[in-house]
């Protein structure tokens, strides 16, 4: 039996990027595929718009988006829908755990994103504040910093690489954003396909109609999935088209 599929959510790194952050001829000519067949491509990231554009541009995107891991809905490239955002005192007490710890971290706002070299050289408050990462190589200091973040039992935590965290307002997830861009277009999360790679994927993958894995996916996404296409090397999204798109429309 087939399923009515009308909207493709696709992250980004590790996914539809290959390892040199490109989008492959294959991947495009496919996506292509799917739009012609109906079905809306949905970029959902853990990036900000600020470097996500250039990508949405190359693939002449019009359609919604879900960014800073739900944190931002687009309706469509050039405007927001909703945005929730991270308190300032949240901001400060995550940098000061990653200073104290003397590792790599970084923010997102809405004026773009700002890190342990280039921290927002302004007045913090003066900016809007959307996510927040950390990045740690010692899976003991990582075990650490992620305890005490959930130990304030305030933020959605979850990881786009086994070495990082990445934490968002409460109840924010890559999954909500897809409820309202599904609520945007009158349809269900069940028409949804979800392709991802990593823990902050893991929401939409389960909650949409057929969520699938990247063969480079984290195991813990691998398990929990409906299926498991090739790697990002491999143009796994184009596969993901071929056999659960194009073949529908054949």
């Amino acid at each position: 039996m087939t399923r009515n599929y009308k909207l493709l959510a696709l992250d980004m790194d590790g996914t539809l990027l290959d390892d040199h952050q490109e989008i492959s001829e294959t991947n495009q000519h496919w996506l292509r595929m799917a739009r012609e067949a109906g079905v809306t491509v949905c970029i959902s990231t853990g990036r900000g718009m600020h470097s996500l554009r250039p990508y949405v541009e190359q693939l002449q995107l019009t359609s919604p988006l879900v960014t800073v891991n739900g944190s931002e809905v687009w309706e469509n490239p050039s405007r927001v829908m909703s945005r929730h955002t991270m308190k300032l005192e949240w901001i400060m007490e995550l940098r000061e755990l990653a200073l104290s710890h003397d590792v790599w971290y970084w923010a997102y706002s809405t004026e773009g994103v700002f890190n342990k070299e280039t921290w927002y050289p302004g007045d913090p408050a003066s900016v809007e504040w959307l996510k927040f990462g950390y990045y740690i190589e010692d899976l003991d200091v990582l075990k650490a910093v992620k305890d005490t973040v959930s130990a304030k039992g305030i933020y959605e935590i979850t990881n786009s690489h086994p070495n990082n965290l990445e934490l968002n307002p409460p109840g924010v997830s890559k999954a909500s954003g897809l409820r309202q861009v599904c609520e945007l277009l009158g349809i269900g999360m069940d028409q949804v396909i979800a392709v991802g790679d990593s823990l902050n994927d893991l929401s939409m993958i389960e909650e949409a109609g057929l969520g699938i894995a990247m063969g480079n996916a984290q195991e813990a996404v691998k398990e929990r999935a409906d299926d498991v296409t090739l790697t990002n090397a491999q143009d796994g999204v184009a596969h993901v088209v071929r056999k659960y798109i194009a073949a529908e429309t054949m």
